[in-house]
């Protein structure tokens, strides 16, 4: 795994190695940070990085740490400032990985949120595939069901909430699938361990609502775009019953990280014919294309790192 050179830490870029928190931070010790996954892609043609939607992807972060009771100096403006000076430090010429993390960073035991320091740290790491069978994956449902906003915010990406992907990601590699579907309270699809869900029924796209537990995901947000504005598809956003994916036409996951994964299998039925749909493969490819800035409609997603 190829790592940054440096990191931004502590208010400034660091060599990586200096980027260290103590054993004793709260953040370690009760998982009260709030991060976010972002993604810059590498164009050949252009010989340039772009860095994928960053002012949401730091709007949702700055929002998931209010749900934290946290608060920093930075907004979403300066935080992609932030993001662009660390690039450029290390030159990266290639898809990366970047993952900016809001941490309560006193030291000391007690459980709570107030009354404690909140600091901003991001580091960044060459890609690597999220799921190495994306194009024809085997899923099945989890035992675990997905955490409740009356419990954890799902809808923020806490660190702490991820025990509960850790332990559907698990069991599902380890059972043999490539990922699972994971349930609400309300025995309804949720998301994948750490993606958000699609099916298609009669030509439709249909995804669970942002009130059924799901992260409300930027890849999630860019594909419901995209199927409306360049291939015309209809978008559904409503509860999915458990035995509905049985029967859709096609399903596939999305995230920053894993981008459009097709799910071909789902506890060893075929979803649909059994390989990627033509939904899925032509959102696969449109996305690849607006991600790498190669489609002007959406040029505005894309931030030129130069």
């Amino acid at each position: 795994m190829d790592l940054t050179k440096h990191a931004f830490f502590e208010g400034k870029i660091v060599p990586l190695g200096e980027a260290k928190i103590n054993i004793a931070t709260h953040g370690f010790l009760y998982g009260t940070a709030v991060f976010g996954g972002m993604r810059a892609y590498w164009n050949e043609e252009k010989k340039r990085l772009f860095v994928f939607r960053p002012y949401d992807h730091f709007r949702r972060l700055l929002n998931s740490g209010k749900m934290m009771a946290m608060k920093i100096q930075y907004d979403e403006e300066s935080l992609t400032q932030l993001t662009l000076d660390v690039l450029r430090t290390d030159n990266w010429k290639q898809d990366i990985y970047l993952r900016p993390t809001i941490y309560k960073s006193d030291m000391g035991i007690g459980v709570r949120l107030h009354d404690l320091k909140d600091e901003f740290c991001m580091f960044v790491m060459a890609f690597e595939k999220y799921v190495k069978n994306d194009t024809n994956a085997h899923v099945t449902f989890s035992s675990w069901r997905r955490i409740d906003d009356n419990v954890i915010p799902a809808r923020g990406k806490v660190a702490g909430a991820y025990a509960n992907s850790a332990l559907i990601k698990t069991d599902a590699n380890r059972a043999g699938f490539d990922e699972a579907i994971v349930l609400d309270q309300n025995g309804h699809v949720s998301e994948g361990s750490a993606m958000n869900i699609f099916m298609v029924r009669d030509g439709a796209l249909v995804t669970p609502p942002v009130t059924d537990n799901i992260l409300e995901g930027i890849t999630r947000r860019s594909i419901i775009e995209i199927a409306r504005n360049d291939l015309g598809i209809p978008v559904v956003e409503r509860s999915i019953d458990r035995t509905e994916v049985f029967i859709a036409e096609e399903m596939f996951m999305t995230g920053t990280a894993a981008q459009v994964v097709a799910v071909t299998q789902i506890d060893h039925r075929p979803v649909g014919i059994g390989s990627m749909g033509p939904i899925t493969t032509k959102l696969r490819s449109l996305f690849d294309d607006v991600v790498r800035a190669k489609h002007p409609k959406y040029h505005g997603w894309n931030l030129e790192v130069g």
